[in-house]
């Protein structure tokens, strides 16, 4: 994917007094009361808009939340105006709608450095459709087009994608280029040893990413609950563990794929099993071959843990998607937590360490430790399919970057 032209290209001259449309991430959690119970999104996309406003620019912001069909008062994005406010130092603005009249005169009454943000965009079936005339309808409120929505940018959406055809120039913004120079940049040029650390439940949702890595990486690890699917496929008996069983031929040829590339594909040499799925089942460490009818491999184990650690400690450029274990249980999740203490550990040393989006993060998150990596993706989704190699239709849309061909 070429260099994309990015908001900081953009001075005073760009965009004092001129209206940005602003495509942000505020995809935030809310409790039963609307409460915001996670405003990680919220303060990512807060370097971009302040220094639109320190520019002089009157900001749109538009953002999705939640899955509604059509006008859904709970997926409001009213909730988050006082946040949104608190955090930009600006009372923000609210409009009812994100196109239409009402919005058209609020957009008028922008000041310089001021913000309106605009109803969830997906109370329209257009948004996702990538509706043309709904496109040209959001685009007429502005005079160019920011997107700093990382986490949607696979999706070819109206405020994704299809405003940039009617609005120039068309930038990313900051967390959008950071997400970029990361997850594209780290991976296309690593500083070797590059290792990756692949966890989660299902082989099925990361075949495409490990596929893919097996091509970059030089060492892999693999862990959660995908490993006894590969246990299985080597022979071994993995008790009740999660097993997918149309993916066993899959599983082998991973294997024979890492052998024939050279890539030191690590799975673990013992688990933590227990009897049932629950916080308070009773457990054991057993070696990963040798799992007794009935128990189920929920973490990996302790020889695991020191196994990794060794391995890791070679590397100078991490990437991690996919927890170790169920780390929501507080016993199984030991496998989880060791890795984050070691990411944090090797990037103090000088590594680069990438959090790769989704439940890793929230791992990181848990034990206080997401302050000490590299790079944290906000992206779940769209940190997959740019690791699987894909191209993200809302980066693909931006302008190519002047600077690059300088």
């Amino acid at each position: 994917m070429a260099t994309k032209r990015s908001v900081g290209e953009l001075k005073e001259a760009d965009l004092k007094g001129k209206r940005v449309f602003v495509r942000v991430d505020l995809n935030v959690p809310l409790d039963d009361n609307l409460n915001i119970t996670d405003d990680t999104r919220v303060r990512a996309a807060v370097p971009t808009i302040k220094y639109l406003l320190g520019n002089g620019s009157k900001v749109i912001l538009s953002s999705h939340l939640g899955r509604p069909k059509g006008v859904t008062p709970k997926y409001s994005l009213k909730p988050l105006v006082p946040r949104i406010s608190e955090l930009l130092g600006v009372k923000v603005e609210m409009a009812n709608d994100c196109i239409g009249e009402e919005v058209e005169k609020l957009v008028a009454a922008i000041p310089e450095g001021g913000v309106l943000l605009l109803e969830n965009v997906r109370f329209y079936k257009e948004e996702e459709k990538n509706d043309p005339e709904f496109a040209k309808k959001l685009a007429s409120l502005a005079d160019l087009y920011v997107n700093d929505a990382f986490g949607t940018a696979h999706r070819a959406h109206a405020s994704t994608e299809g405003v940039t055809k009617y609005l120039k120039p068309s930038v990313a913004g900051f967390l959008m280029q950071k997400e970029l120079d990361y997850l594209v940049g780290a991976v296309s040029n690593p500083k070797r040893p590059f290792a990756a650390i692949v966890g989660g439940a299902k082989v099925s949702s990361k075949i495409g990413v490990i596929e893919s890595l097996l091509e970059k990486v030089d060492i892999l690890f693999l862990g959660g609950g995908m490993i006894f699917t590969f246990y299985k496929a080597q022979g071994h008996s993995v008790g009740s563990s999660l097993v997918e069983e149309d993916k066993l031929d899959l599983a082998a040829s991973l294997l024979e794929k890492a052998k024939s590339k050279g890539v030191s594909l690590l799975l673990p040499t013992d688990v933590v099993i227990a009897d049932k799925f629950a916080a308070d089942a009773n457990s054991k460490v057993v070696p990963a071959s040798n799992i007794p009818d009935g128990w189920m491999g929920l973490d990996i184990g302790p020889d695991s843990i020191k196994t990794f650690n060794e391995a890791l400690d070679t590397t100078k450029t991490i990437i991690w998607n996919g927890p170790m274990g169920v780390f929501e249980f507080e016993k199984f999740a030991a496998g989880t937590e060791a890795i984050a203490k070691k990411l944090a550990d090797l990037s103090g040393k000088g590594a680069t360490t990438i959090i790769g989006g989704g439940d890793s993060v929230a791992a990181v998150e848990k034990v206080g430790l997401a302050d000490k990596m590299s790079h944290i993706s906000t992206g779940g989704g769209a940190s997959l399919e740019l690791l699987e190699g894909k191209s993200l239709p809302g980066v693909l849309a931006l302008d190519d970057s002047t600077a690059a061909a300088l």
